[in-house]
């Protein structure tokens, strides 16, 4: 995925791309109904990953995600490539907040969102949790 960052004041203002690595981590309780298709488990993984690929994967991968508000948004519009204009600085932290409120409520009942982690690099990251975002460099 690619991106560029509104007003700031480095190299990132650039348009530039990273091989971006999610992981989405679920809370709740093991389904004890042997009777279930889902015995054993919290969600399905299956069930998990339709979610992920429809809602983030299908949208973002390969895409140039850019705010409305940029500068290059005319030119991008233009551009016939794969892109998501969005209403948020496509940083990592708000990118993690954005995957978050994609996947929240598509979540069966007694099942929650416990994390959500994006590596942006090997080395960096932002990760939501059910206490509060944090940014790891």
């Amino acid at each position: 995925m690619s991106h560029c960052l509104n007003n700031y004041d480095g190299l990132c203002a650039n348009i530039h791309g990273h091989s971006y690595k999610l992981f989405v981590c679920l809370r709740g309780e093991v389904c004890q109904d042997k009777n279930s298709s889902s015995y054993g488990m919290v969600m399905d993984f299956s069930h998990l990953k339709k979610i992920v690929q429809s809602e983030i994967l299908d949208k973002f991968d390969h895409a140039l995600i850019i705010e409305q508000n940029s500068p290059f948004i005319e030119q991008v519009k233009l551009m016939d490539t794969k892109k998501e204009i969005v209403d948020f600085q496509p940083t990592c932290e708000n990118l993690v907040l954005h995957i978050k409120e994609k996947i929240e409520p598509l979540l069966p009942c007694g099942v929650e969102l416990f994390s959500v982690k994006l590596y942006e690099t090997a080395s960096s990251h932002a990760e939501w949790n059910l206490r509060d975002v944090i940014c790891c460099k």
